[in-house]
């Protein structure tokens, strides 16, 4: 798929499927802003992909007056945006006794809020017909224990982005939404013990955990030309873990 000159924004992009889509996108000839809240992430994640067409924002999108300095670079660069990945996740996984105020409010702000205030603020500096993507997670469908907060940020992302695919298609921008299984990223790792992960991977129909460049790849071709009949739906890329979990 050819990015040629087209300008990609990625919140979320210093690692896991963020990173691994801002690689793929850049590889396709785009030029691609990601945020980050880490400095040190960010410089990292700089180094590796080493392409001047990468361009890093410090942003914590959780917070609103950070979702303003993303805005002010975007317009500042003169450069609309073709593709918007709403990417930043967090996630705490913890039976619903023992969930604290912080920890709900953490994932809401992170998962929902910011998502939403992002894609607000940046609408005027969407191209028309541009793309839009949001990462939600199989949760949103499955009943998973110890996943009720994280679970229901997703669900509200769902029906976030299947509203805005209504709202914005009078400028013919497409909002779809990625919906990975269990994916082999830090985020995973932080958030599982080893064991988890182990029957996450046995739990899906392909027997693995995947893989983020596997994502990435999803995402590109639902930002593409290739998906211009695609909008306001989920596509679910989880090596079967939904359907072969549940027999």
């Amino acid at each position: 798929m050819d990015f040629t000159n087209k300008n990609v924004v990625i919140t979320g992009g210093t690692t896991g499927i963020g990173f691994a889509t801002a690689k793929a996108f850049i590889a396709a000839g785009a030029n691609v802003w990601i945020t980050g809240r880490n400095t040190e992430n960010l410089q990292k994640a700089s180094a590796e992909i080493n392409n001047p067409k990468l361009n890093t924002v410090l942003c914590d999108t959780s917070k609103l007056p950070d979702i303003s300095i993303l805005e002010k670079t975007i317009a500042e660069s003169g450069s609309k945006v073709d593709v918007l990945f709403l990417n930043a996740g967090i996630a705490t996984f913890e039976p619903i006794e023992k969930v604290s105020e912080a920890n709900f409010d953490a994932q809401f702000n992170t998962n929902v809020k910011g998502h939403f205030f992002t894609l607000q603020n940046l609408l005027p500096h969407l191209s028309d017909g541009a793309s839009v993507l949001f990462t939600s997670s199989t949760v949103a469908t499955a009943a998973n224990l110890g996943a009720s907060v994280y679970s229901a940020t997703k669900g509200a992302l769902n029906k976030i982005a299947q509203i805005a695919a209504n709202e914005l298609a009078g400028r013919k921008i497409r909002v779809n939404i990625v919906s990975p299984g269990p994916v082999a990223t830090p985020g995973l790792e932080n958030a599982v013990p080893s064991e988890a992960k182990d029957f996450l991977a046995a739990a899906t129909a392909l027997q693995r955990l995947g893989n983020p460049d596997e994502i990435a790849k999803t995402v590109l071709f639902l930002a593409s030309d290739a998906a211009s009949f695609i909008t306001g739906t989920e596509i679910i890329a989880d090596g079967g873990y939904l359907n072969y979990a549940l027999k």
